[in-house]
């Protein structure tokens, strides 16, 4: 006898979730922050600014199924980053669990629930991936209006510009206030800018229509497709917005643990070691105070050995203290932004 399935069964059938694994796994090197991106060939479509039909590439982040045969979640996030970009993760901690109904869906699972489980890895040097089609790209070119280290990045005045448009275009006097205090939090605009809000600042241009995401999405956004900033690279299912989290965990995380650390090679100068905080903080700060604080906080140690072909003066090497690597608990870097005006 041929047992037909339930209507509880088949709505359960319907209803499985499928669990995703994927890691932002970062390093920096030339004074910038790198991502690991696998590149994927797909066929375009007008929503995305680009002609329908064009065969292009867009980046997502290394990504895959947790499966039966994985014992844990952090080790299948392992074996799918060295299976698509040859990399072997170190520093590995879970960032959140994406789980929108309406967002593009990797192929293999479209039609079913999809749970992301987003993970942030550190590595020390952007070792060129051996996989054709992994590669280590600056993450400001998803986010080129976080990079503050420049006075005054172009794209801010035509966010800026349309953002205000936008309020201005509210239905009441109220909503418009809300949405003016709404910008000052996220951009900054007339109030001072928080470099932790990443993912606010994305939430905020998704909902408005401003990143291609909104329209491939059906999100229905204010903003007209052509009205899409253009400088800044989408990429595949909800990576960007994945992306975003890590960048806003990490730069809350160096202000009070020393996280660098995971980045930083085993010895190296001050120089280097404030260029590579201001490059995750997308801040310029203050040399004097940024020594000093390093200093007060007990995070280095020289090792007697002095440093040339740095560009300027020969420099002291340095160290993170046996303390700060062995514990990793003790206090990160503190962020004395340079004063400058805009």
């Amino acid at each position: 006898m041929v047992r037909l399935p339930t209507l509880t069964q088949s709505r359960a059938r319907d209803q499985a979730v499928a669990v995703d694994l994927t890691a932002v796994v970062i390093a920096v090197t030339d004074d910038d922050p790198r991502v690991l991106v696998v590149r994927q060939g797909d066929n375009a479509q007008g929503s995305l600014g680009w002609p329908t039909g064009v065969q292009c590439w867009r980046d997502t982040l290394p990504s895959g199924p947790f499966e039966p045969r994985h014992r844990t979640l952090e080790a299948g996030l392992r074996a799918w980053v060295e299976e698509q970009t040859r990399a072997k993760l170190g520093y590995v901690e879970q960032l959140y669990t994406f789980g929108d109904r309406d967002r593009e869906l990797p192929e293999g699972v479209r039609g079913r629930r999809v749970l992301s489980i987003g993970y942030l890895a550190l590595v020390r040097g952007a070792r060129p991936p051996t996989v054709s089609n992994a590669v280590w790209q600056n993450w400001y070119r998803y986010f080129p209006w976080e990079d503050r280290r420049v006075l005054r990045p172009r794209i801010v005045g035509q966010l800026e510009r349309t953002l205000l448009r936008w309020a201005r275009d509210a239905a009441s006097r109220e909503a418009r206030r809300a949405r003016e205090a709404r910008l000052a939090v996220t951009f900054g605009f007339r109030a001072a800018w928080n470099d932790e809000r990443v993912l606010d600042r994305y939430e905020l241009l998704y909902e408005v229509g401003l990143v291609p995401e909104a329209h491939r999405d059906g999100a229905r956004p204010w903003a007209l497709a052509r009205d899409v900033i253009g400088d800044a690279e989408p990429m595949m299912a909800d990576h960007r917005r994945i992306l975003a989290t890590a960048i806003a965990r990490l730069r809350g995380k160096i202000k009070y643990r020393p996280v660098v650390f995971e980045v930083m090679p085993p010895t190296f100068t001050l120089l280097q070691l404030q260029r590579t905080v201001e490059a995750l903080a997308g801040l310029r700060l203050h040399k004097q105070n940024f020594r000093r604080l390093v200093a007060q906080q007990g995070l280095v140690e020289e090792t007697g050995r002095i440093v040339t072909g740095t560009g300027g003066r020969p420099a002291r090497e340095v160290r993170f203290r046996n303390e700060v690597t062995l514990e990793r608990l003790a206090p990160g870097v503190r962020l004395p932004t340079a004063r400058r005006t805009e």
